[in-house]
């Protein structure tokens, strides 16, 4: 599916978004190494009832890599600029993998921006990953270290890997002063461990928690059951 992408300067990048349909905004957060469209599924069918804004990170898709250190802190940064820039008081936020990391992360510093929150496959800390999946992400991060020192596409591979080591590194006091309205999700067949995403749903003063069949992206694996959820908690 094509999108038309709008731009939003920073100030210090450039951040591509989608934007699509009327009303109280709904911001869609990618994970690691994705952009937007991965939310395809979801842009269409939340644009019925919301206005739905996509944000490319800062080094994915088509936004701007920018100067600096490439962090899940800084990104979560981006977000409080992109949303004053727009002029969001306030907003949903739906975060996957990465996304919902950062989201999480920009709950601990400006939740008083948020109506209501979605993380999907979020985590804490990589403690809260499967130990095999993690280590495909520090042996692909060990292998780009070569190639980085010549290419920069390789390089910023590497820098967006790297987002995967050693963060978030959030505790679960920190966790429960986030009072805004949560909803934790999951798949079934998760690489987040079963038992670390009802940790951080006990950590949240107003949570609820979802598993939904599937893996990690059951946002494109099961999007009518996906959908049909966060709906019923954003109407809620």
């Amino acid at each position: 599916m094509n999108y038309d992408y709008q731009f939003c300067r920073l100030d210090t990048v450039t951040l591509a978004y989608i934007e699509k349909g009327e009303g109280e905004p709904l911001i869609l957060l990618h994970g690691n190494g994705e952009n937007s469209e991965y939310f395809e599924y979801q842009i269409e069918f939340f644009s019925r009832y919301y206005r739905v804004i996509a944000v490319d990170s800062r080094g994915h898709g088509r936004s701007e890599r920018g100067s600096g250190e490439l962090t899940l802190q800084r990104i979560a940064d981006d977000l409080f600029e992109f949303m004053n820039q727009l002029s969001i008081e306030k907003a949903n936020l739906l975060g996957f993998s990465d996304g919902g990391n950062i989201a999480l992360l920009f709950a601990l510093k400006h939740q008083e921006k948020i109506r209501k929150l979605i993380v999907n496959g979020a985590n804490l800390d990589t403690k809260g990953v499967l130990a095999v999946f993690q280590a495909g992400v520090v042996a692909g991060h060990a292998l780009l270290s070569l190639p980085a020192r010549k290419s920069p596409e390789a390089n910023l591979k590497r820098e967006i890997l790297s987002l995967m080591i050693g963060q978030p590194d959030i505790t679960t006091d920190e966790l429960s002063s986030v009072a805004v309205p949560t909803l934790v999700l999951a798949g079934t067949h998760d690489v987040i461990k079963r038992k670390h995403t009802e940790k951080i749903f006990a950590s949240l003063p107003d949570g609820r928690i979802c598993l939904i069949k599937g893996g990690h992206a059951i946002a494109r694996e099961n999007p009518g059951e996906f959908n049909k959820t966060v709906l019923e908690f954003l109407t809620a």
